[in-house]
């Protein structure tokens, strides 16, 4: 009835088996494509509602409350990446005690749930109901980050992994966009807010079909005992993770890749409007060359993959550091002095010097973060012990969400001094260079194999 486990077959003793078949080929497997469908619907709600939200209380919140525009944006950000801390190592512990695909079947039902919640929020004018609504939706994303990862080496042979994250991480940025800018322009518009509902009811229910169609996914440790102290079981978690130095340092760069890819996000409409002097359709546009060069990043990094012939190749880690420092660098250097006058249309905006080399650093900037993360993803995956997997997952989520708010409070400081924009970028791109080369000299294998990779060492030296 269910498509059999790769983690428990055969096929694990011949990583190669899989790798001359696209990547694409997963989406003819249901073993894969009930996932990636749960999950592309489920960061198109996301961002589709907290994005509406933000939109209409910056330009409706007089009528609402009294509190700034500015100030409830922020509570909302807050709102939604809180239950992160709070809740994911109770969510890695209840992915490695029962089946994942039960759990996401159930996240999904409580995403239904939420809509509704959201709904009644927009008929009451109500922003503690909308808040609530916002709070759950970050809740059940913590609840179905370890399902998502944990159970993709259950799921997938070896030579699939880092197909099946790059498919995923590109789905998942596609998927922001996409939301994003439905959001955002219905929020806008006369009647706007009964389309956002039931659009994201529509998906939600989307959501649940594909949800109920992913095979079963046996729990690795049934008869782990629930602990919900999330401070200590949070350090446990981590514990976990740092039984192997190349796992927990692989989950630190996936953290700073998030951090430093938030903190761009941030800065995109004060970026857009006072460097680039464009409007909000610039905005649109440096998010979507950015989230497209991340997809496309993701998808390539299976075919650099299966030029050595491994199920995941740590060596293109070092290429894609190198890579985001280089243009992270560069949209520094390209910036404008600032802009002058009444804000510029697309495109205007465009025409003017240094803008689209800002859209190609943007580009490329996402190209070479996807080929640094995807790798990173797959080996957490392919060198976690399966009894308590998804409990590293949840170290990683953790520590993804305390590094994005880190990034964004540094941000602020450094913006309050009276200091520009592309002097932040340039900052982060050499903070970069000293987070990699850190954790390539704690852990020489992603240079070596880099090494390897590029054909400069032969792979029996090291």
């Amino acid at each position: 009835m269910n498509d059999p486990s790769p983690e428990n077959t055969a096929d694990d003793a011949d990583p190669c088996r899989h790798s001359q078949h696209s990547q694409f080929a997963l989406f003819r497997q249901r073993r894969f494509w009930p996932l990636f469908v749960t999950q592309f619907l489920g960061a198109f709600n996301d961002n589709a509602y907290k994005n509406a939200l933000v939109v209409l209380l910056t330009f409706s919140a007089a009528s609402w409350t009294s509190m700034r525009p500015e100030i409830l944006a922020n509570v909302a950000a807050g709102l939604f990446i809180l239950p992160f801390f709070l809740f994911s190592a109770t969510a890695g512990q209840l992915a490695d005690k029962f089946d994942k695909a039960l759990l996401a079947r159930a996240t999904k039902a409580l995403e239904v749930f939420i809509v509704l919640l959201a709904a009644l929020g927009f008929w009451l004018q109500s922003l503690f109901v909308l808040f609530a609504a916002l709070f759950l939706l970050g809740l059940q994303s913590t609840l179905f980050g370890p399902v998502k990862y944990a159970i993709l080496p259950q799921h997938l042979h070896p030579a699939e992994l880092v197909g099946g994250n790059a498919l995923v991480e590109a789905g998942t940025f596609v998927s922001i966009l996409f939301g994003t800018l439905t959001g955002g322009l219905l929020a806008g518009v006369d009647g706007g807010i009964v389309w956002i509902v039931a659009i994201c009811l529509a998906v939600a229910l989307g959501g649940l079909w594909a949800s109920a169609r992913i095979p079963a996914a046996p729990a690795p440790s049934r008869d782990l005992k629930i602990t919900f102290n999330f401070v200590v079981e949070s350090w446990r978690c981590l514990g976990f993770a740092r039984r192997s130095r190349s796992v927990f340092l692989s989950i630190l760069g996936i953290s700073w890749f998030w951090a430093y890819g938030a903190l761009l996000l941030a800065q995109f409409p004060a970026y857009t409007k006072s460097v680039l002097g464009g409007e909000e359709s610039l905005v649109t546009a440096l998010l979507a060359v950015f989230s497209i060069g991340i997809g496309a990043g993701s998808l390539v990094c299976e075919k650099l993959t299966r030029r050595r012939g491994k199920s995941v190749e740590p060596g293109l880690v070092p290429l894609g550091a190198l890579g985001m420092v280089v243009f992270g660098v560069d949209l520094a250097l390209a910036s404008p002095a600032g802009a002058a006058g009444a804000p510029m249309p697309l495109a205007a905006a465009l025409g003017q010097g240094g803008t689209l080399r800002v859209m190609a650093d943007l580009v490329l900037l996402g190209v070479f973060g996807g080929i640094y993360c995807v790798p990173l993803y797959a080996l957490v995956q392919q060198r976690s012990a399966p009894e308590y997997r998804a409990r590293i997952i949840a170290a990683n989520n953790v520590l993804n969400s305390l590094f994005m708010v880190l990034s964004a409070a540094g941000a602020g400081l450094f913006l309050g001094q009276g200091r520009a924009i592309p002097s932040l970028f340039l900052l982060m791109a050499g903070l970069h260079a000293v987070v990699t080369v850190y954790i390539f000299s704690v852990v020489p294998e992603f240079l070596v194999r880099a090494l390897v990779w590029l054909g400069l060492r032969r792979e029996g030296s090291r």
